[in-house]
């Protein structure tokens, strides 16, 4: 009974790390299409919003470098959540074999 219980906590884990994996995704998308269009139109008031003393090659650098660092994030949250959900499949084994 209790190994079905923690079954069923572990599958949850990892379902709810798939919708999270999906909604950094999605987030991933939507940061990189702002950044195309940012860098392409370079408007004024972007770099009024960041600060006086800023120029658009550091902009480009930071806001890539950040869009790099959320990428890798994500991906080691993929890794977290393909292992949970490995390890839920090999827990319904056993609990199947009981």
């Amino acid at each position: 009974m209790n190994d079905d219980v923690f079954e069923r906590r572990v599958k949850a884990a990892a379902v709810a790390g798939w919708q999270i994996v999906l909604f950094a995704a999605g987030l991933l998308i939507l940061s990189w299409l702002a950044y195309l269009a940012a860098i392409s139109t370079q408007p004024a008031w972007l770099l009024s919003l960041c600060g006086p003393d800023l120029s658009w090659p550091f902009l480009q650098n930071v806001w890539l470098w950040a869009i790099v660092a959320l990428k890798l994030i994500v991906w080691l949250i993929v890794l977290t959540v393909l292992w949970l959900t490995l390890w839920a499949r090999e827990l319904r084994k056993q609990v199947g074999k009981k």
